[in-house]
């Protein structure tokens, strides 16, 4: 746990992966807007539950400048079924396909969903959970992801700036390959 907020006000790393649908997609690129890094997931009921919020709440962070990213990192997910749940979910946003899970173990992602909210200028400005719902409590109070972002589009530092992400772990090796 203690690595997780390693980017904390830190420059965010720097990647260059391909989209699912698109070309390439890079966190530099993104620079001047506040940015949404959700380690996203096909399979995971926890990612599915995510992106239902993320399709509502894009269509009024977009015109505020907010950029959102999903990065696709299981190893036992394939093109086809992440397109598939792409299209299923009526996602508007790039999933960029981290086939080798460099990006995700360059950030200490753990979790689907795994965020990592980025301000302007490319800093880490909060890491976590999308809310405080967990496998016992599933209604959340808290909406971490929503205050983070709304902090820092009000040009303020969000708080809590780290939580504890909760979701499915991410797969760093297929079945295939344990075999």
């Amino acid at each position: 746990m203690a690595t997780v907020n390693m980017w904390l006000n830190r420059l965010a790393p720097d990647f260059s992966l391909p989209a699912l649908i698109g070309s390439r997609v890079s966190v530099s690129d993104l620079r001047g807007y506040v940015v949404i890094l959700n380690f996203w997931s096909a399979d995971c009921v926890w990612s599915r539950r995510a992106d239902v919020m993320l399709v509502y709440r894009q269509l009024t962070w977009e015109a505020k400048g907010v950029r959102i990213v999903g990065v696709a990192s299981n190893a036992n997910e394939n093109e086809s079924q992440i397109r598939y749940e792409m299209e299923n979910r009526h996602l508007r946003y790039p999933i960029a396909m981290d086939y080798d899970h460099r990006t995700a173990d360059l950030y200490k992602a753990e979790t689907t969903p795994h965020f990592f909210v980025l301000d302007r200028q490319g800093l880490v400005r909060y890491v976590g959970a999308l809310d405080d719902a967990s496998e016992k409590s599933r209604d959340a109070k808290q909406f971490y992801l929503d205050r983070a972002v709304n902090s820092l589009l009000a040009n303020s530092t969000p708080d809590p700036a780290y939580t504890q992400p909760f979701g499915c772990s991410i797969v760093r090796q297929s079945s295939a390959a344990v075999a």
